[in-house]
């Protein structure tokens, strides 16, 4: 049997090896700067003297920055290139990372909202640069990232309060721990500023008016999908918790769960985009998705036993990790060049990020009304149907525009 090397990988040359290499490194950085503040909540809000509310808000408010940046981060890059946007977004990242260790509460804001724009630009620019470096292995590479990304997401929270008290750094130095994330990745990412692509006239006239994303169905079922399943993934990371307690969970072992939820979904998410690429659409993985999800939330619902509730969090889990990398892929998949999965990506993670945003918000508000977490976990059950619809038509074999792309026009 004739063992997988580099070139099977599509890593032909050590610039596409480099290219890899950042790319990760870039994903590495894309969740713990959010992740990390949830459990160091009570800490700021007892320094600082603010309410629950405007704590809250400190992990609302990248969400926010992603769904206003998410659009206008193609049009950046179009401008200045691919690489060197995402430079420039890591060393606003870096900024922000330092600016918000402060006790001053404007520049906790402040340096909060410059994260956002930071992780947005880069959330929206990866799947066009996979998209025009790896076309033909859209969905391994997609695996690789979204990999590295859960990866930092599930270790941030769960070490954030360890360097907080155990280290003696404060909630302050805790959250300043991952700029050394970030000045690795600048360091990385530093040899792609040689290669800066801009897109051309040739790529940038296949999204014609009549060809609008906005026109087309399929990327709004994209979109949709997208915006569903970051929805229910932030609801989960930032009410789990508190639905645990009141099945009568400890504390110490509610906060293990979100670990748990964290990291179930590792292997989805690497072996789905690599299923998704392979198979000639991707409506079953999309069915099979929302079946774990709802199995998951319904558990939460019905059932106190932990043995249960721990079998459910783990289908959870693994259905929003599944998710994630399926969206991204997806993203990939439905465009026919990288000037296309820009846009598609730009509107995808708009939409998806505003949804996030308004979601954990929106649960919290219902369980204030009712006092009882009922109401927000059928709403989460119905939000998955809905997710598993959109998804179905996403998974569709076709382009987001169906006009015939010659092979001169493509970027890659």
């Amino acid at each position: 049997m004739k063992k997988p090397s580099l070139y099977s990988f599509g890593l032909e040359t050590v610039n596409t090896r480099f290219l890899l290499i950042g790319i990760i490194f870039v994903a590495f950085n894309l969740r713990p700067a959010i992740t990390s503040v949830g459990p160091l909540l009570t800490f700021i809000r007892d320094d600082i003297g603010i309410s629950n509310t405007l704590a809250g808000f400190i992990t609302t408010l990248p969400l926010i920055a992603f769904a206003i940046l998410s659009p206008i981060a193609p049009k950046i890059a179009h401008k200045i290139g691919k690489e060197r946007t995402v430079f420039i977004a890591l060393l606003i990242l870096g900024l922000g990372i330092f600016i918000r260790s402060t006790e001053m509460i404007f520049l906790l804001f402040f340096g909060t909202a410059f994260i956002g724009v930071g992780i947005a630009l880069c959330n929206v620019l990866l799947p066009g640069i996979v998209k025009e470096n790896f076309p033909k292995k859209v969905g391994l590479m997609t695996g690789f990232y979204t990999v590295a990304m859960a990866l930092w997401a599930g270790i941030a929270p769960g070490i954030s309060v360890p360097l907080s008290e155990n280290l003696k750094l404060g909630w302050q130095k805790s959250l300043t721990v991952w700029l050394i994330l970030v000045i690795i990745a600048i360091v990385v990412w530093l040899p792609q500023l040689k290669r800066n692509s801009k897109s051309t006239k040739a790529t940038v006239n296949i999204l014609r008016p009549k060809s609008s994303l906005l026109q087309s169905p399929i990327a709004w079922q994209v979109s949709i999908f997208m915006g569903l399943q970051s929805c229910i993934y932030f609801c989960s990371i930032t009410w789990l918790p508190d639905m645990l307690y009141s099945h009568g969970v400890s504390v110490s072992t509610a906060g293990w769960m979100v670990s748990l939820l964290q990291f179930s979904g590792l292997p989805a998410n690497f072996l789905v985009p690599v299923l998704a690429d392979k198979l000639p659409n991707q409506k079953g993985l999309s069915i099979l998705i929302g079946a774990f999800c709802m199995t998951g939330l319904s558990g939460l619902l019905l059932s106190g036993n932990l043995l249960v509730l721990t079998l459910c969090i783990i289908m959870l889990g693994s259905s929003t990790g599944a998710a994630i990398s399926l969206a991204l892929t997806l993203i990939g998949l439905r465009a026919a060049n990288a000037e296309q999965a820009a846009n598609l990506s730009g509107m995808s993670q708009s939409i998806g990020y505003l949804l996030a945003a308004i979601g954990p918000f929106s649960l919290g508000f219902l369980f204030d009304l009712y006092h009882t977490w009922t109401l927000p976990i059928i709403l989460l059950i119905i939000l998955t149907v809905i997710m598993t619809i959109a998804g179905v038509g996403a998974g569709r074999s076709q382009y987001v525009s169906q006009e015939p792309i010659r092979s001169s026009q493509l970027n890659y």
